[in-house]
């Protein structure tokens, strides 16, 4: 209807036009109407230019539709009505069909900050590589796992792990692989999945890398703490009888040897050579018992120490200063220390630093780490040109990058064994000939129970370095 009015307007413009041009080719044809002609020639002209107006209206409000829906313009509004171009439904539709697409778009928007919103709430770190090796992070948990570490290229990930670029590279669409990594001195165990994403311009691999570090620990410390109830169990249900019938005999041949004494002193019918044979005979089953009732105690003071793995008890956590911790555990370690030349040195950075743990667990194991750091230093022996230098043990205590508190004990003796560096923190195992291989275990189950992490390093100027990390 709107296209017939439209119509119906310029049919009646032109033959107005026309009409005009007729009367003005008459005038023109008979002399004596110069007016006349002048009056009808302009009066063509205006004729011309409305037509051209009339369809300018309609072919602007076009153009004007057309780049609000280029750029984006929702806000426009057409009301042709008022133009008079009879295209008054037209202007409407173009309204409405604006109001429509804008109605979608924000959907399309919500749906895209929702999804968005989804995948930076993931607990999974996601990245994407594509074609070129420029990385794109994903979510916030990514980001916390690289920090304040610029990672824009796969190149960028060398610093974590030398061969990290290389396997992230080498990993298909559809596989897992795990992968240890140390980003600002915190070591993490990643299993890294990826997925292939295509698109219509171009390719790229998504990897998602959940860290799975507590969670190893865990259970490996679950495994251990199964094994050696297990153990500990059978080693007493065996040992206890043992041990009781050992004390026993000794009782018994104690109880024997006075006996013959009394007999032998009291009477002359046993020979003086039999008496010192059989005394003889009684101190050797004496002795032999003796050493299978001490060795009894021993293996049941070394089983119910391993007890102690299994038995730990959730920590009663409070909030304290680190400096006052310091203070305690260095005053009870320099008891020990009255005939040996140690400096001891602490420093808390800064020193209003405070730390939430279980004080006693967390004094306990400090204790274990300046004994054995003492140790460290009475086994060392040092090249020629350090023999000048005393033996030190560093108790130190700072907030890393990542803000978290770190209390590292560091000793400058001889350093640990890379054999042993795996192995240290795993029951039963001990470099000390009387060690029961508890302490440093012991050590590792109290900071998981402390959500926290103990590693170890070898200094470069000699010695060992515990840090704990919470």
């Amino acid at each position: 209807m709107d296209f017939k009015r439209f119509s119906l307007l310029i049919a009646t413009r032109t033959i107005l036009a026309m009409l005009t041009l007729i009367f003005l080719t008459q005038a023109v044809l008979h002399e004596g109407y110069h007016a006349t002609v002048l009056l009808l020639a302009a009066i063509l002209v205006i004729q011309f230019f409305e037509i051209i107006r009339f369809i300018s209206k309609t072919n602007a409000e076009l153009v004007r539709f057309f780049d609000a829906v280029r750029h984006a313009d929702f806000s426009q509004r057409f009301e042709l009505k008022s133009l008079g171009t009879g295209f008054d439904e037209l202007g409407s539709t173009f309204t409405d069909i604006l109001k429509r697409i804008q109605a979608v778009r924000s959907n399309q928007e919500a749906e895209l900050r929702h999804i968005k919103a989804v995948i930076e709430h993931v607990p999974v770190p996601l990245l994407s590589i594509d074609h070129n090796g420029k990385i794109t992070l994903w979510n916030n948990s990514v980001r916390r796992l690289f920090g304040t570490n610029a990672v824009t290229h796969i190149d960028d990930m060398a610093k974590f792990n030398a061969d990290f670029p290389k396997k992230l590279q080498g990993i298909l669409a559809g596989e897992r692989t795990l992968v240890n990594i140390t980003i600002d001195d915190m070591e993490h165990k990643l299993i890294i999945s990826a997925t292939e994403i295509i698109t219509a311009t171009h390719k790229e691999t998504l990897l998602s890398m959940q860290d799975i570090q507590s969670e190893l620990a865990l259970a490996q410390l679950q495994a251990w703490q199964d094994l050696v109830s297990v153990l500990t169990h059978e080693i007493m249900n065996s040992i206890t009888p043992v041990a009781s019938l050992a004390k026993t005999a000794v009782d018994l041949v104690q109880d024997v040897q006075e006996k013959t004494q009394t007999l032998s002193a009291i009477s002359e019918e046993i020979p003086q050579k039999l008496a010192e044979e059989l005394s003889e005979e009684l101190d050797d089953v004496l002795s032999a018992v003796k050493t299978v009732a001490r060795r009894s105690d021993g293996l049941m003071q070394f089983v119910t120490s391993y007890r102690r793995l299994t038995r730990l008890p959730s920590p009663n956590k409070k909030t304290m200063s680190v400096a006052i911790l310091f203070d305690h555990v260095t005053r009870l370690a320099k008891q020990n220390w009255q005939e040996s030349d140690i400096e001891l040195s602490c420093s808390v950075m800064p020193q209003a630093l405070d730390i939430h743990v279980d004080p006693d667990m967390i004094e306990q194991i400090l204790l274990n780490l300046l004994l054995n750091a003492e140790h460290a230093l009475a086994k060392v022996d040092r090249p020629i040109e350090q023999r000048t230098l005393a033996p030190q043990i560093m108790l130190n205590a700072f907030l890393n990058v990542r803000g978290h508190v770190v209390i590292e004990v560091a000793d400058n003796g001889k350093g640990i064994e890379d054999e042993n560096m795996t192995q240290i923190f795993v029951p039963f195992f001990t470099t000390k000939k009387e060690g029961s291989g508890v302490g440093l275990a012991l050590t590792r189950q109290v900071m998981l129970a402390h959500n926290g992490k103990v590693a170890v390093r070898n200094n470069n100027q000699g010695g060992a370095t515990f840090s704990l990390t919470f």
